[in-house]
């Protein structure tokens, strides 16, 4: 059984190579280069202008493999070509954010500020209304880092106070209401 998500080919655009060796694919654009360690189960080869994925045999393992290959392949395609951007977004009184140099500053109504180091090959911006943009060419950089800035201090129910993911739906609780 062959994976849905596997069998569609990696389209290679224009400014960018992709390179196959030993159980290691590079692929070197426009913004970069990323590398990634391929598994035996899976078979990588570059066909034209398309990279195709598949599975070295009938496996579950195997299967599952080819999906994750091919979608980490694309990623890398991407994020080289044109890259990942996520934004999230500060609410609350006081709060705010800075960047300076390789740090990010955020002050998050705790009485010390939060100062998390940017990792390499990632590029953060803070503006005055609240909002922090993380760019970088690879995918899972760039999630774990805004994780990281969101687990500091959750979006809460009752006023919606505190760091949330900027297409992040929050849902609102009533507070508590006087007894008569």
């Amino acid at each position: 059984m062959a994976s849905k998500v596997g069998k569609l080919p990696v389209a290679i655009p224009a400014g960018v190579t992709v390179t196959v060796g030993d159980n290691l694919v590079t692929v070197k654009g426009a913004k970069g280069e990323l590398k990634q360690a391929i598994s035996n189960l899976v078979k990588v080869e570059v066909k034209g202008a398309e990279v195709v994925v598949t599975p070295s045999d009938e496996s579950k393992a195997a299967s599952a493999a080819h999906g994750l290959y091919r979608n980490l392949i694309n990623n890398m395609v991407t994020g080289v070509s044109s890259g990942f951007t996520r934004a999230l977004l500060i609410n609350g009184v006081g709060y705010r954010a800075e960047v300076k140099g390789k740090e990010l500053v955020m002050n998050l109504g705790y009485s010390n500020d939060f100062i998390a180091i940017i990792p390499e090959g990632l590029k953060v911006e803070a503006d005055q209304n609240g909002k922090i943009s993380v760019s970088g060419i690879d995918k899972q950089k760039v999630g774990e880092f805004c994780a990281q800035i969101r687990k500091l201090r959750g979006p809460e129910p009752y006023k919606g106070k505190g760091i949330r993911y900027e297409d992040e739906v929050i849902r609102r609780k009533v507070g508590k209401t006087g007894v008569k």
